[in-house]
């Protein structure tokens, strides 16, 4: 008997204990959001989009979640609001334990600088077109000439992540520029010389050989004997003398 009335009040116990974890959960619920936490995780590095920013665009969005209940906010349309803008790579919301809503939001990365007559636009770590930011400078290649989009956002695209990965020719090539007829050239930072580079087919080959070229012939000619350094022939470098 002593142990049917044990079991019978263990239960009870337990079910008011699960009633009340369920009654403080709702009360919480109910609670206003009493703070609003904003992480901009990389803005040490890039700065291209502010706390401020995320603020008004949460409120023109009526997705401001100051003062108003936790069951009444919806993270998931706070993600997707931020994420529309062009210059976030990611962005988490959640709700915490205290009452706050907390943002975490990645920048886009960019790799390349287009700036041609009729457009001037960052190309991201994805092949994506992101748009400059004039309050921040971002030191990178840059492509200039007759560029549209659709080559920005591939063979240029991957042509720059080559260079950035490589760090001789990151250090060393400092504008890519693209004829009308879509041979490619390049500005090197050291030696008065111009590259050519034809199209973007076998790039790394090309550049593979430009690189023997600089640790074997360099050191012997010097940077100062060619104008120009011609590598769109297949497995030649045609230099053109001063």
């Amino acid at each position: 008997m002593k142990r049917i009335l044990s079991i019978i009040i263990a239960t009870i116990f337990l079910c008011y204990l699960i009633f009340a974890i369920f009654l403080l959960q709702g009360k919480k619920q109910e609670m206003p959001c009493n703070n609003l936490i904003i992480t901009v995780k990389d803005s040490l590095d890039r700065q291209f989009i502010s706390q401020n920013e995320i603020v008004t665009i949460l409120k023109t969005a009526q997705l401001y979640p100051i003062d108003k209940p936790l069951n009444a906010i919806d993270t998931y349309a706070i993600e997707k609001k931020i994420a529309e803008n062009t210059l976030v790579s990611s962005v988490t919301a959640y709700k915490t334990p205290s009452g706050s809503i907390r943002i975490e939001i990645t920048q886009k990365t960019p790799v390349l600088h287009v700036f041609t007559a009729r457009e001037n636009y960052y190309v991201d770590e994805s092949g994506q077109v992101m748009p400059t930011n004039n309050q921040h400078a971002v030191y990178l290649p840059i492509a200039s000439g007759s560029i549209e989009k659709s080559l920005a956002t591939t063979e240029l695209y991957k042509f720059t992540l080559f260079l950035q990965k490589n760090a001789f020719w990151n250090n060393q090539i400092e504008q890519i520029y693209v004829h009308p007829n879509q041979e490619v050239e390049l500005i090197p930072r050291i030696g008065d010389h111009r590259i050519i580079l034809g199209d973007f087919e076998d790039f790394e080959v090309k550049m593979n050989n430009l690189r023997l070229f600089y640790e074997q012939a360099i050191p012997k000619i010097g940077w100062g004997k060619y104008e120009i350094i011609n590598l769109k022939y297949k497995n030649q470098i045609v230099c053109t003398k001063k």
